[in-house]
């Protein structure tokens, strides 16, 4: 477990990694996202005005989290594989002034995380929110990802050792 305190806007929000084998309670979760691998290579995807990222993002009205983060996975890096799940970033903002309970997202949420191993590449179309994908080596990331943190580096190390 790791603990980051980082600022979102004006706000400054508590960020705790938790490898869990539960999932917490669906409506508490904000997103998803994960760690894609093909031959220990990872995947990063560059998202329209955002930069190298991993894939990621949220849950529609009748997707399961791993159901999302393979239609992500797909939509963002066009890459099909197998997943487990590794753990949660849970965002604390009890110490934000600016939360907002009338807002999108809870005083306290989650950002699952999994790992995918990549058993398909197909054909890159960039018809969603990426341009372009690359496969790395892991090592590597802060290299493209320029808001790489602590937090992030504990996911990957965690899910490049699981096999």
């Amino acid at each position: 477990m790791i603990t980051k305190y980082v600022n979102w806007g004006e706000a400054k929000v508590k960020l705790t990694w938790k490898r869990e084998n539960q999932l917490p309670p669906r409506e508490l979760i904000t997103s998803v996202h994960g760690f894609c691998f093909k031959d220990h290579n990872l995947l990063l995807v560059n998202l329209n005005h955002r930069g190298w990222d991993f894939p990621g993002g949220h849950i529609e009205l009748e997707e399961s989290p791993e159901e999302c983060f393979k239609r992500e996975a797909y939509e963002e890096g066009y890459v099909t594989g197998s997943c487990s799940f590794l753990g949660y970033i849970e965002v604390d903002h009890n110490n934000n002034p600016l939360w907002d309970e009338n807002g999108p997202y809870p005083k306290i949420g989650y950002q699952l995380f999994y790992r995918m191993d990549i058993n398909q590449l197909h054909e890159f179309n960039a018809q969603y929110e990426s341009g372009e994908r690359i496969l790395i080596n892991p090592h590597e990331v802060i290299r493209y990802y320029h808001d790489w943190n602590e937090l992030y580096q504990e996911i990957l190390e965690y899910a490049l050792r699981q096999k």
